[in-house]
């Protein structure tokens, strides 16, 4: 390793040459692939003992609206929670209202039991972090219907036959199917949109982004701000109906 070292040391490169490439990788890269190109380089450096060659990044501007293809409506939610009901997918259709009804992440599923419907809350703990999870009313009686008739006394509410928890592919792929008969476009139906939604319809009832993030588990409330992100669309509805033009 010195052996490499040393060439950048003796003056192979300089700022000057590293600013070049920059320029270059600019010229023919995504600014993000080049972002993480130079995020290599400066490792480097500063390994070398270079530290005075490396270069800023390009700054990226967060996008301040949401793309509309991507985001599945209250009315897409609705039409995916009846076809799977019509088709007999009674644990597929309790699933997504699970999920969209109290706006946690698919790998939380498995807190969601029997003993948590009782109490009308559940405790998930992940990543050495643990928080509550109000569950409504109306889904607490509506999922102790459901394990009443599954036969399931005990323990996480959303198991296999053989008791063990869903497979998240599965639950993905079983989505999946529903979009044709639903209507609506696979490329909006994954479980993380049904958080997504849930965060949505929330912020525009409560227009609360700090209780927000404390419901979603969130650590950074600006990890909070991409759910509150409007669309293209309602960004130009609030920007026309604002009144300044006389």
């Amino acid at each position: 390793m010195p052996g490499r070292t040393s060439g950048i040391k003796g003056g192979g490169i300089t700022k000057e040459r590293v600013i070049l490439y920059k320029q270059w990788l600019a010229g023919r890269y995504a600014v993000s692939s080049v972002n993480s190109k130079l995020a290599a380089v400066n490792c480097f450096l500063r390994a070398a003992g270079r530290e005075e060659c490396t270069v800023k990044t390009f700054k990226v501007q967060k996008n301040v609206f949401r793309a509309k293809e991507r985001e599945l409506t209250r009315e897409e939610y609705v039409r995916l929670v009846k076809t799977a009901r019509s088709r007999g997918k009674h644990q597929l259709c309790m699933l997504m209202q699970t999920l969209c009804a109290t706006g946690i992440r698919i790998s939380e599923l498995p807190y969601i039991t029997v003993e948590a419907l009782h109490a009308g809350r559940a405790v998930v703990s992940l990543k050495g972090k643990t928080r509550i999870v109000l569950l409504p009313a109306r889904l607490c009686l509506e999922l102790t219907a459901y394990v009443q008739a599954a036969d399931i006394r005990s323990g996480s509410v959303f198991v296999t036959r053989s008791g063990k928890p869903l497979d998240r592919s599965n639950i993905f792929h079983s989505m999946k199917k529903l979009c044709d008969d639903a209507k609506v476009d696979k490329d909006k139906v994954f479980p993380h949109n049904l958080r997504h939604l849930f965060a949505v319809t929330y912020y525009k009832a409560e227009k609360d982004v700090c209780h927000l993030a404390d419901l979603l588990g969130h650590s950074n409330i600006n990890t909070t701000r991409a759910y509150t992100i409007v669309s293209c669309e309602e960004q130009e509805r609030q920007i026309n109906g604002l009144g300044l033009l006389i």
